[in-house]
């Protein structure tokens, strides 16, 4: 039973009862559509569902409620309401992440701010834009389209951009844009008992600040534990004069990740190094249709002018060759390299695809550079000594066309690997059976596993997919008591009767 609570098996389904621990007060849900009006509050069960989890492993724990405020001062009223009854809340974008950050574990109201969708603020000469919680990474650079600027950052999913920024995001373009953190520039926040008040003073954004602490960093990665993120400024970049990416193919993992080590050790402007190992590779090219080596791989996009973009297209091949790699390419049209990134962005759904019908839990490292290789390569003799790595399946190939085979697993699982190698970050996809108690607990114990030879090598339990439910013994071992404590004394100060997101990080 205790290995069914830190996996969240709880039930046949899944799920935890859908009877509240602490039902709502009385004539409370009469209250919040007194704020929003009634179409805008749910207590129907299946909405309930929709709102209780993520893409996570973790199991369902619907809210009692869920609303959907439209204007920063209806989050104000619905927030002062539950601290003056002492309900929980819980902020929801669009459900993407991968720790169970909206799981609603104790009740409450659930918070849908996805009719929150304005962008304003747009600034060309500052390089900045303000969005509310509703607008997603797509539609802010379709929003930006013909201007000149763009917002890299890019987890692969069109999650909201408040999302992004309250589980510190990154991305395959972290390796030159940074992550969402450096890329936030100031927060509209409503505290949990309604007050309102920006990170770093209303109307401000200036790209570097002395002046007192820096509580946009504080909230950015904050996982909906401190308050309401309900707009962010943005830092934009201009778009690149050329593009250019390519695939290289190497004979063994280490020597994919031995060559991106020597990329960035010859300052060479990248903009992506992603990596993905050969039962990720299989899984992608059947997914989206490529015809790909079933070989380690490294995708790679450089950005620059015409003329730098030759030099660093030819500076690649020379170390992809020293590496024993092979296969570059270039492609520069964007049809060309919108299909390569399409196949990446897949990894998810093609991993899943690989087991249908089994629950699928992606976990995520961050090391120092230096260790990645080693890091790397120990994780994957981990995966296939404890029986969580697949086979690849059988291909055949017609014209450019790649038909899948139902793929032949040698084990009960698969465990694919991929990964933003270009900082040091890589994830492992476990596709398992969630009814196989013995399956279940080779992927916990391998988890914890992960997170620890991340934490012995330097590195930290997460890169970016956040604490939520499932990394909180691992954030003490990170941190240690004096540091976890003081994360406690900061969640104590904003938040003193535990009723944002509660039982998410600490």
């Amino acid at each position: 039973m205790a290995l069914r609570r830190v996996l969240g098996l709880r039930g046949a389904l899944g799920r935890r009862s859908c009877c509240s621990q602490h039902p709502l007060p009385p004539d409370f849900v009469e209250a919040l559509r007194a704020v929003v009006g009634g179409p805008n509050v749910s207590t129907a069960m299946a909405v309930r569902e929709q709102h209780g989890h993520d893409e996570s492993m973790h199991a369902c724990a619907p809210p009692d409620a869920v609303v959907w405020p439209q204007a920063v001062g209806q989050v104000q009223e619905l927030a002062a309401l539950c601290h003056r009854c002492h309900v929980p809340m819980v902020p929801f974008g669009t459900g993407t992440g991968l720790e169970g950050g909206v799981n609603a574990v104790q009740g409450g109201v659930c918070f849908d701010l996805s009719r929150m969708d304005a962008i304003t603020e747009l600034s060309l000469e500052d390089f900045s834009v303000a969005v509310e919680p509703g607008v997603t990474r797509k539609a802010l650079n379709s929003y930006l389209r013909g201007t000149g600027l763009w917002f890299p950052v890019d987890p692969g999913a069109d999650a909201s951009l408040c999302g992004m920024a309250a589980t510190g995001a990154s991305g395959t373009n972290a390796v030159c844009y940074g992550t969402m953190r450096p890329n936030v520039l100031n927060l509209r926040v409503v505290l949990p008992d309604g007050r309102l008040f920006h990170t770093a003073g209303p109307g401000r954004q200036p790209r570097k600040r002395a002046a007192g602490y820096d509580l946009t960093s504080l909230f950015v990665g904050s996982e909906g534990t401190l308050g309401f993120l309900t707009q962010a400024t943005l830092r934009l970049h201009p778009l690149p004069e050329a593009t250019a990416a390519t695939i290289a193919t190497f004979p063994s993992v280490r020597a994919a990740v031995d060559c991106t080590v020597q990329v960035l050790q010859a300052a060479m402007p990248v903009a992506r190094i992603e990596f993905l190992d050969e039962v990720m590779v299989g899984a992608c090219g059947r997914f989206s249709g490529l015809e790909l080596p079933e070989a380690p791989l490294l995708l790679l996009e450089l950005h620059g002018s015409r003329h730098s973009l030759a030099e660093q297209q030819q500076q690649a091949e020379e170390i992809v060759r020293l590496n024993g790699g092979s296969g570059l390419a270039w492609a520069e049209e964007p049809e060309e390299r919108g299909r390569l990134w399409d196949m990446r962005h897949s990894a998810w759904y093609a991993a899943l695809a690989l087991r249908p019908g089994c629950q699928g839990y992606s976990t995520d490292v961050c090391v120092p550079i230096s260790r990645l290789p080693d890091v790397v390569v120990e994780t994957k003799k981990d995966l296939q000594d404890s029986s969580l790595t697949g086979q690849r399946g059988r291909v055949s190939v017609v014209g450019a066309a790649v038909l899948p085979a139902i793929p032949h697993l040698t084990h009960s699982s698969a465990g694919p690997m991929v990964g933003h190698v270009g900082d040091g970050n890589f994830h492992c996809i476990l596709v398992f059976n969630r009814q196989d108690p013995a399956e279940a607990q080779r992927v916990h114990a391998f988890t914890q596993r992960l997170g620890r030879r991340a934490l012995a090598a330097g590195g930290t339990c997460t890169g970016e997919h956040g604490v939520g439910l499932g990394k909180r013994a691992l954030l003490l071992e990170e941190l240690g008591p004096e540091g976890l404590d003081t994360l406690r004394c900061i969640k104590a100060a904003l938040d003193p009767h535990n009723l944002m997101n509660p039982g998410k990080v600490l």
